[in-house]
């Protein structure tokens, strides 16, 4: 009888701080969980492991070819940048992601962060309780002029299911919705979604929404000649990743007026480095990653790694991002 796999988990602790057990994971073999792995741990932990899950932790090709015992990986996470999956491929190694897991908690959060520019739900909560309505001679006031959803246009960049999702959200607040993708599909599969070309879309849009995967081509595709193009109105939403965003480019926008305002969930290096330009910046709310992180997802998520170590180790793996590159396959 062949040996239980080694599982190990790289990085857990984001995805089970207590409240949702790796158990579905663990029943599959061997398993040993850290909450976080420096860089430097990463060969040290991983040395023995048939099978490794990771979300933020890199596994480069330099990393990866120093696993020799590396039979699987699974991300913890939709995004598979942190894993060069390509080298992966070639050298025989599936890697598989999460796919759809967090679509209904990151639509959410696009207009959480939305909201939170147009109606300053917390800026109004702070000057009431610091005694402003008790002063004043009215029965309503306003620190910042708010901002009507209805009838503006939400430009989506990227159209996959969370993109999806935002635009019927904003098409329920009433918004004309536009979007860019690569590939548009169909006019007639998305009736109500205009498709544009990428600089069209920033510069029609009211409110820009980034629900794209960053790539290697993409970073940092969103700079200051593309924010030009905004409205001095609008607003951009970064649910996706930070790397997308030249931050110096958008800080400057910020501070300049060339937009209203932006609402991100993600910055390009994480955790938040302190000089990073976008942390003082002007009508700007930034939120730490959490746009993924109901419990709800996150239990969603660990079924679906559950599920991707299962499926390899029955000979079916599922979900894979580098199935084009497999060796022999």
């Amino acid at each position: 009888m062949a040996p239980a796999p080694q599982i190990v988990i790289l990085d857990g602790y984001t995805v089970e701080p207590g409240d949702n057990p790796w158990q579905p994971v663990a029943d599959q073999g061997r398993c040993m969980v850290y909450d976080r792995t420096p860089p430097e741990l990463v060969l040290e932990r991983a040395a023995r492991a048939d099978i490794v899950l990771t979300s933020k932790v890199k596994l480069t090709a330099d990393i990866l070819q120093q696993l020799p015992q590396l039979r699987f990986i699974s991300l913890l996470a939709t995004g598979y940048n942190n894993v060069d999956v390509v080298w992966a491929g070639q050298h025989g190694i599936p890697v598989a992601n999460v796919p759809a897991y967090s679509t209904p908690s990151v639509a959410q959060a696009t207009f959480a962060l939305l909201l939170e520019l147009t109606n300053r739900t917390g800026l109004h909560d702070r000057a009431v309780k610091e005694g402003e309505w008790c002063r004043c001679p009215d029965y309503s006031f306003r620190t910042t002029p708010l901002v009507e959803l209805d009838g503006l246009t939400l430009g989506i960049v990227g159209f996959g299911a969370i993109g999806r999702a935002v635009a019927r959200i904003g098409a329920a607040f009433g918004m004309q919705v536009i979007a860019y993708t690569p590939r548009p599909p169909a006019a007639a599969a998305f009736p109500g979604v205009g498709f544009v070309p990428l600089e069209e879309l920033f510069s029609q849009a009211d409110v820009v929404s980034l629900n794209c995967p960053q790539t290697v081509e993409n970073g940092g595709f969103v700079d200051a000649a593309l924010l030009a193009r905004m409205k001095s109105t609008a607003f951009l939403i970064n649910v996706a990743r930070g790397g997308l965003v030249n931050e110096a480019d958008l800080a400057a926008a910020l501070g300049d007026g060339v937009l209203a305002g932006a609402g991100l969930d993600v910055v390009a290096v994480e955790p938040m480095l302190a000089d990073n330009p976008l942390k003082d910046a002007p009508n700007c709310v930034i939120t730490p990653h959490i746009a993924w992180a109901s419990l709800a997802a996150r239990r969603r998520l660990t079924a679906i790694v559950a599920a991707n170590v299962a499926g390899f180790l029955a000979g079916r793996p599922i979900n894979l991002v580098n199935a084009s590159w497999l060796a022999g396959q």
